[in-house]
């Protein structure tokens, strides 16, 4: 994990229907090698890459496959996030937020329903609020069909 080229690796589980093992797995790496104190980046920062991956990370996405227009959903680590385009703002938040609450039983993207362990630049971007309703268990079943991009 202290490499860029690895950090992909975590969100795989997504591409084989089992996001909740990704939003597990994002948790853990964040608490063991992205700290806050002196050793807080593991490895070699460069140009932000480590720090982007936290970022990404912790706002509940990452885009997994540098030049496609696809984020893959991880695990949000705050209750409210902004997102600020310049010309609109994009709000993200979780409901039941707490640290033990580290799993997406729902996810709404205005108000209608997203069962999918990914989300496209576009509606990202078009979204005005996208909702995530947490809990302490994995759900199972929320997008467990696995990622098929062409």
């Amino acid at each position: 994990m202290a490499n860029e080229p690895s950090l992909h690796i975590p969100y795989l589980y997504n591409y084989a229907g089992h996001p909740w093992k990704t939003q597990k797995r994002i948790h853990t790496l964040i608490d063991q090698w992205f700290r806050n104190d002196l050793m807080g980046v593991p490895g070699d920062e460069d140009g932000g890459g480590l720090s982007g991956f936290v970022v990404f990370s912790m706002m509940g996405f990452y885009p997994v496959t540098p030049g496609s227009p696809i984020y893959v959903i991880g695990s949000p680590m705050f209750e409210t996030t902004i997102i600020d385009l310049g010309n609109k703002k994009v709000k993200l938040t979780c409901r039941n937020y707490s640290i033990e609450n580290k799993y997406i039983q729902s996810m709404k993207i205005d108000g209608k329903a997203w069962n999918n362990s990914w989300i496209g630049h576009q509606e990202l971007i078009n979204a005005d609020l996208i909702e995530f309703t947490m809990g302490k268990y994995p759900n199972k079943n929320w997008a467990a069909n696995p990622i098929h991009i062409e």
